[in-house]
């Protein structure tokens, strides 16, 4: 029997494609601001950037378009999708004004585990597109949060041992991946925001045209000063949750992709058509795993 783990979504070649151009457009998006010269087009209008990179939006759709189309999401799978980003959406306003406690990163680690990378990065840019329409948080920052939180979920997909991994272990390295991708997470972020800062203050702000080290330590001191509480409280909130509540999740959502039976195919077995005058023959349907 193999020992491979059941995956909702397996990343196929179009796929991948797709995932790796919006990244590396996605990464331009958020690191443009520390690398543009006085010069550039991008500076003189760096108040309109993050609007002109809203335009990610329909590149993250279609990545989940190929995803579906390259790796037969099907509807039982679709039907988890919109369960745990349903329930994720739910979860993320229940604390997130409240030293940035967000409990859904936590529900993100582990269905990224469990459902794999390709179902990882939909769970998470669906989730954020999701809690943006039940929270009005629609702006240009939203394509960037959703492309933010697919690498986050996607990341804890690609983590190692997925099929033997188990216990304590597998625990501790998910709620250490879960602390570090949350100071991620954060910062990336504060990369588009940033931008918007641009002449408020000396000491923090966005100077445009800037030299890569002045920048990059205005940066620092902007994420020190206005979001590093915020990111260690996402982060422990999600190691102790991990840590109490994640074994028995962990089982809840392995049992579900069981049964779900993601990577079964079905084929047709029997004769086929009888000759006239013939009883019909019976037609036996098995499910074979890939």
């Amino acid at each position: 029997m193999s020992t491979r783990p059941v995956r909702a979504v397996r990343l196929g070649p179009l796929s991948v494609t797709a995932l790796a151009l919006v990244s590396l457009i996605g990464l331009f998006a958020f690191c443009w601001p520390l690398f543009a010269d006085a010069g550039s087009a991008v500076t003189s209008h760096a108040g309109d950037a993050p609007w002109l990179f809203a335009a990610l939006l329909p590149l993250l759709v279609a990545v989940v378009v190929a995803t579906i189309a390259d790796c037969g999401m099907d509807a039982k799978a679709v039907a988890m999708l919109g369960v745990l980003a349903a329930v994720g959406a739910a979860l993320r306003p229940l604390g997130a004004g409240t030293a940035g406690l967000e409990p859904m990163f936590f529900l993100m680690v582990l269905s990224g585990r469990v459902l794999g990378p390709g179902f990882g990065f939909v769970l998470g840019a669906v989730t954020m597109f999701a809690s943006a329409l039940l929270t009005g948080g629609v702006g240009p920052w939203m394509p960037f949060q959703m492309l933010s939180m697919g690498w986050f979920t996607m990341g804890a997909g690609l983590l190692p041992g997925a099929a033997r991994l188990r216990g304590r272990g597998e625990l501790l390295m998910l709620s250490a991946y879960g602390f570090v991708a949350a100071f991620a997470y954060g910062t990336i972020m504060n990369l588009q925001g940033w931008v918007l800062l641009q002449g408020l203050s000396s000491g923090i702000s966005f100077q445009p045209g800037a030299p890569l080290d002045e920048n990059l330590v205005r940066f620092l001191a902007y994420v020190t000063a206005t979001s590093l509480g915020w990111d260690l409280g996402r982060a422990v909130l999600t190691v102790v949750l991990t840590l109490t509540v994640g074994r028995t999740l962990l089982k809840a959502l392995r049992r579900a992709t069981r049964r779900a039976n993601f990577e079964a195919q079905v084929t047709f077995d029997g004769p086929g058509r009888p000759s006239p005058g013939e009883p019909p023959h019976r037609t036996y349907v098995t499910y074979e795993p890939e």
